[in-house]
């Protein structure tokens, strides 16, 4: 179902933010990742009035690749800018291979900020690596099953996967209506 119709108005900014998902020979998993950000028209440069960044021109354009074993561990990561707006931006790059150990299962996020955080990284790189997680879990199905007693990662994590909801009820039978534990505050 389409959004309703908006009221008029004029394109200024396009980002398009594009993921893909790689099972390779070896065992491992790629999952790539791509941002595009550009003006919808010809623009002025912020900086300097006199140069015009022409519509569709990047502002960002940046790429990132994690390799995954089966646990979703990272064990290589890569990431290349072919446009960026300032000249520093690429020396984010070098704090990139600090996420190499980290898991995309349990506490991503959290080691996005302590590692890429700040001036540490870049702000695109980051937003990548954050949904880069989701791309991983929709590409490799061993994330979606069980072990033993323990649910699916995917489990209680969204409306859609409640364990008192129907989606959990008629795919996961055997974890409908499990009690999880309140966070102490």
């Amino acid at each position: 179902m389409p959004l309703s119709p908006p009221v008029a108005r004029t394109a200024r900014h396009v980002r398009r933010v594009t993921y893909q998902g790689f099972e390779r020979e070896d065992g491992l998993w790629d999952i790539e990742g791509e941002l595009h950000d550009s003006k919808a028209e010809d623009t002025p440069f912020i900086r300097d009035p006199s140069i015009i960044r022409r519509a569709g021109e990047p502002i960002h354009h940046m790429w990132l690749r994690v390799t995954v074993n089966r646990q979703l561990v990272v064990q290589a990561i890569e990431a290349s800018m072919d446009a960026h707006p300032l000249g520093g931006c690429p020396e984010a790059l070098a704090s990139i291979q600090s996420m190499v150990g980290c898991s995309m299962s349990r506490g991503w996020r959290k080691a996005i900020q302590e590692n890429l955080g700040g001036v540490a990284g870049c702000t695109h790189i980051r937003e990548l690596l954050f949904n880069l997680a989701t791309a991983a879990f929709q590409t490799m199905p061993a994330v979606f099953s069980s072990v033993g007693d323990e649910p699916p990662r995917h489990l209680n994590q969204c409306t859609g996967w409640d364990f008192n909801g129907p989606g959990v009820k008629e795919f996961f039978p055997q974890f409908y209506g499990r009690r999880t534990e309140v966070p102490a505050k």
